[in-house]
């Protein structure tokens, strides 16, 4: 049987941190950045956890369950 593959945009897109939580960055920060405000765009910096709704999915996808 050959070894399962892990999803190469999931691999680019999440980061496992020390406690097992998956780390992701926030959408909306790459283009048409003129018309939005300076507090939202700094908001967006800033990298959040991925909800627990999702999280197994994403886990699946990077292989570890």
């Amino acid at each position: 049987m050959p070894k399962m593959k892990t999803k190469s945009s999931a691999k680019k897109r999440f980061k496992l941190t020390g406690t097992g939580k998956l780390k992701r960055k926030h959408a909306f920060k790459s283009h048409i950045l003129t018309k939005k405000s300076k507090k939202r765009k700094l908001a967006l910096r800033h990298d959040t956890l991925v909800h627990k709704a999702d999280e197994d999915n994403i886990k699946t996808m990077l292989r570890l369950k």
